[in-house]
């Protein structure tokens, strides 16, 4: 292990013998879709339950629950990690924390569980992140002292979570990048489509299917504690399906209005989709894998963290797989396969551009704008489905890494240990 930070560059880390062995997700509900009336919470116990089962560990083989959710959207969500492992039959006297940093969040579980590992404060970590953006309240805050004559002041959260105050909402971050890079309209579009189109592929060939647990109504429970209950809605059963992915065409998208800024390339179309649902895996060390005969997907080699103008948050990823790739003394020749956030086509474009990106090997089953983006989920899944398509393709060095709202951008370097 080693760590690294430097003022202008960021922090990072490399690790010894820390291994994601598998993990699991839910389907992606659509907003207002199939999903947008079960918590968070049971979300993540359904995902969480489902990483313990394809990692082949028990639940008291957990030393530590690292969870991340971002908007918090049902009235329990303080105590979200705790209920989390609870209900996913984790031993009472194992301690649970929740992390946020926004977008990158569900890389930061990752993050943490590989340090506490190697800090020896645990062997296995369970690390996700959870979101149902359906169910992000309005909100009047101030009201317990009282509100001026017609002037109670909601807010909706879900809007807010979009808005960066101190600089501009998250999709004109994307428009400067646009402007930054030339990025025209039917770029940002034809990017938009391919990442359907990647998608939909996925789907075809079954690539999805060890990765997405069939869902269905069912009842949580813990001994000593009291029911939980997910219920879907009326006659769905086995929901599998990622909801947000909207085939289109280049001429039907080009249609579109601009959504963040007047004749901007952004569009509902090639902006990530906002949506509900939980992404969570199982990390370990080599002593517990050894001793248990697991078989990882992937080695965690390093983590780097950056930041950057809030102006052009979008960015974020190029400075994190910078300092990655410094750290480690690989090249970007070196990787296999990328899977990089994609918020917006214009912010992957310009990331795209900035690092010299070979497309081909990037988000090669579709990205947010198909799948899409449930924020506190998204580091998580890009780090299961990189770990997968490595081990599919037969390839060494995958990177994962996904923007910030706010100006940062996060980076996970994982090894094929299975070649």
């Amino acid at each position: 292990m080693k760590g690294y930070h430097h003022k202008d560059k960021g922090i990072g880390i490399t690790y010894d013998d820390i291994y994601l062995v598998n993990g699991a997700r839910t389907p992606f509900g659509k907003l207002c879709g199939t999903l947008g009336q079960i918590s968070p919470t049971d979300l993540g116990i359904y995902a969480a339950k489902g990483a313990i089962d394809k990692s082949g560990i028990k639940p008291e083989d957990v030393d530590q629950v690292f969870i991340a959710n971002i908007g918090q959207s049902s009235p329990d969500t303080y105590f979200l990690p705790r209920h989390i492992g609870l209900y996913a039959g984790i031993p009472f006297g194992i301690p649970a924390v929740m992390l946020q940093r926004i977008c990158g969040s569900g890389f930061e579980t990752i993050i943490a569980g590989a340090e506490q590992i190697t800090l020896c404060k645990a062997n296995v970590a369970l690390c996700g992140g959870t979101e149902n953006m359906t169910l992000s309240p309005t909100a009047a805050f101030g009201n317990r002292m009282g509100y001026a004559l017609g002037k109670p002041g909601f807010v909706d959260m879900l809007w807010e979570a979009l808005n960066d105050t101190a600089a501009v909402p998250m999709g004109c971050t994307a428009e400067n990048v646009a402007k930054k890079y030339n990025i025209t309209k039917n770029d940002a579009n034809e990017f938009a489509k391919l990442s359907v189109d990647k998608a939909l592929a996925a789907i075809e060939h079954g690539f999805f299917k060890d990765e997405i647990l069939p869902m269905n109504s069912t009842v949580f429970e813990a001994e000593g504690l009291k029911q939980r209950k997910i219920n879907l809605p009326r006659g769905v059963k086995d929901f599998v399906k990622d909801e947000n992915i909207r085939p289109s065409t280049l001429e039907d998208m080009a249609k579109l209005p601009s959504v963040f800024m007047k004749d901007g390339v952004q569009n509902a179309a090639n902006s990530s989709g906002i949506v509900d649902g939980s992404a969570m895996t199982i990390i370990a060390h080599k002593n517990l894998v050894t001793e248990k005969k697991l078989r990882p997907l992937t080695k965690v080699i390093a983590s780097s963290t950056s930041a950057l103008d809030p102006n052009v948050m979008g960015l974020g990823p190029v400075p994190a797989i910078k300092l990655i790739l410094e750290m480690t003394g690989l090249k970007i020749s070196d990787i296999g396969l990328f899977e990089i956030n994609e918020a917006f086509a214009a912010q992957f474009i310009g990331c795209e551009r900035e690092l010299g990106l070979d497309r081909t090997i990037c988000n090669v089953n579709g990205g947010a704008i198909a799948l899409g983006h449930p924020l506190a989920a998204s580091g998580t899944r890009l780090s299961l489905t990189i770990s997968r398509e490595m081990n599919f393709r037969k390839v060494k060095y995958g990177i994962a890494s996904a923007c910030i709202g706010g100006g940062q951008g996060t980076a996970i370097l994982f090894e094929n240990i299975n070649l």
